[in-house]
């Protein structure tokens, strides 16, 4: 998360004005197809949910700034169905498929009457892994994001925590690893943590210097803090 989408923390953009009490679950009614044809389409099993992230990252700077939210979630689903030979740019721009879809997809459809069950049933990510190196109490620093497992590529470190001190709050086991498995380069499974930071350390003029901020984050981002 070294690009223009890593938001959080940064100065300048203004206040959150969506009040989740009272907002509508979908502003418009392509939104909630957006949603559903995202979902679909993950169904297939060609891209890890850790790729998907990254596909709407690696919108250009110029798109990610103009397109709103859902944009963003349908001009990133375009680049992967290409990019996966799910359908082709000729598709795409017909609105209609050219050739039948290889068997293989068409039998990992998601019906009707398969959605709520696999939402319900979510995408754990927790795996067999390393022991953690890091117990509750630990005082720790994180990484900068340019300590990323790609450089320049995927990662669940916000760039607003890099380079600060926190204590571990709790270890959670080994997870799939979001930097490896964003890349293809498998899931890498890594322990992951939640850790502590004070709202004083990390904001210019916090509203209340006491207050924590608590983030998962994995051990590949934290270094012992001497």
């Amino acid at each position: 998360m070294t690009r223009v989408h890593d938001m959080g923390g940064r100065f300048g953009d203004g206040p959150v004005k969506v009040d989740p009490e009272t907002a509508p679950v979908f502003k418009h009614d392509w939104h909630a197809r957006a949603l559903a044809v995202t979902l679909a389409a993950g169904a297939l099993g060609q891209w890890s949910l850790d790729a998907s992230r990254h596909s709407r990252e690696r919108l250009s700077p110029r798109d990610y700034m103009r397109f709103s939210y859902f944009e963003k979630w349908i001009a990133a689903l375009a680049d992967m169905l290409v990019e996966n030979g799910v359908v082709s740019r000729d598709e795409l721009a017909a609105g209609e498929a050219r050739a039948a879809a290889p068997h293989d997809l068409r039998a990992r459809r998601l019906e009707a009457a398969a959605v709520d069950p696999a939402l319900r049933r979510g995408g754990p990510a927790a795996r067999p892994g390393p022991a953690p190196r890091f117990a509750p109490g630990d005082r720790v620093r994180l990484r900068r994001a340019r300590h990323a497992e790609i450089p320049g590529g995927h990662t669940r470190l916000p760039g607003y925590a890099g380079g600060q001190a926190a204590t571990v709050l709790r270890c959670h086991g080994a997870h799939v690893f979001p930097d490896s498995n964003a890349h293809g380069l498998g899931e890498a499974p890594q322990p992951l943590y939640t850790v502590v930071l004070r709202a004083a350390d990390l904001w210019l003029a916090p509203e209340h210097p006491d207050d924590e901020v608590t983030l998962d984050a994995f051990e590949p981002y934290l270094e012992a803090l001497s």
